[in-house]
C-alpha cells in the first residue's frame, strides 16, 4: 500500500501489490496484441485477442482501479464495480475485518458499512507486521519499536482515516452515498461479451 499525504493533495491509500500486478498484466496483453496484430489471421486469434481484453477488464478493475482518496470534504473509495463517497460528517467508525471497513450513515439515516476492496486484512498480513516489528525493535528507539510495534498497513491506513473523521466531522454534509461506476462495469462486460461471441461464433 502506498499513501500519499501533501497539504494540496489527498491521501491515497492502496494496494501497491494489486496496482503493479494490474499494470503488469497490462504490459503483457498489449505484448500479446502486437503479436496478434502481425501473425493472427484466423478464429483462433480473434477468440485470444477477445480473452486478453477480457483480462484487462478483470486487471483494471480489481488491481488498477480499487483506491481510498481522503481529503478534506470527504473520503471517497473505488471498490472494482462501485465508488462511495462518504463525507467525514456520515463516517462513524472505521476498523477492520477481512477488509478495512467505513462505518457511516446515509442522506436517509440509514446505517451501513462499506468494505474496501483495496485494503484487505489477514492473519498472515498480521503475523509479518508482528516479526518485522520484533526484527526492527534491535535498531529503533524505544519508544519507536512500541509505536509501530505489530503495525499492518491496514492499522495506519484506520489510523490515518479515524483522525480524519475527528478532524473534518463537525460540520460538512453527512449522508454517504454508494453507486455502481458504469465505466468499470463496462470495461468487464463488454469485453466479457465479445468473448462469449467469439466462443459462440468459433464453435458454430
Amino acid at each position: 500500500m502506498t499513501m500519499t499525504v501533501t497539504t494540496e493533495k489527498p491521501r491515497i491509500f492502496r494496494s501497491t501489490a494489486a496496482l503493479v500486478g494490474g499494470w503488469a498484466w497490462m504490459v503483457f496483453a498489449g505484448l500479446n496484441f502486437i503479436d496478434l496484430a502481425i501473425r493472427g489471421r484466423d478464429m483462433a486469434s480473434l477468440v485470444a485477442t477477445a480473452v486478453l481484453l477480457t483480462t484487462c477488464g478483470i486487471a483494471y478493475v480489481a488491481g488498477i482501479r480499487p483506491r481510498v482518496a481522503a481529503s478534506a470534504d470527504a473520503v471517497r473509495v473505488r471498490n472494482p464495480f462501485r465508488d462511495a463517497e462518504l463525507p467525514w460528517k456520515s463516517v462513524r467508525t472505521v476498523d477492520a475485518a477481512e477488509a478495512l471497513r467505513l462505518h457511516y450513515t446515509t442522506e436517509d439515516g440509514a446505517e451501513k458499512i462499506l468494505r474496501v476492496w483495496s485494503l484487505p486484512n489477514s492473519p498472515r498480513a498480521q503475523a509479518r507486521a508482528e516479526r518485522r516489528s520484533r526484527k526492527e525493535a534491535a535498531e529503533l528507539p524505544e519508544h519507536v519499536a512500541k509505536a509501530v510495534a505489530g503495525k499492518t498497513h491496514v492499522t495506519y491506513a484506520i489510523e490515518q482515516l479515524t483522525e480524519m473523521a475527528a478532524k473534518y466531522g463537525k460540520s460538512g454534509p453527512s449522508g454517504g452515498a454508494v453507486r455502481w461506476s458504469a465505466p468499470a462495469v463496462l470495461a468487464l462486460a463488454v469485453p466479457a461479451l465479445f468473448l462469449v461471441i467469439t466462443i459462440v461464433i468459433a464453435g458454430t
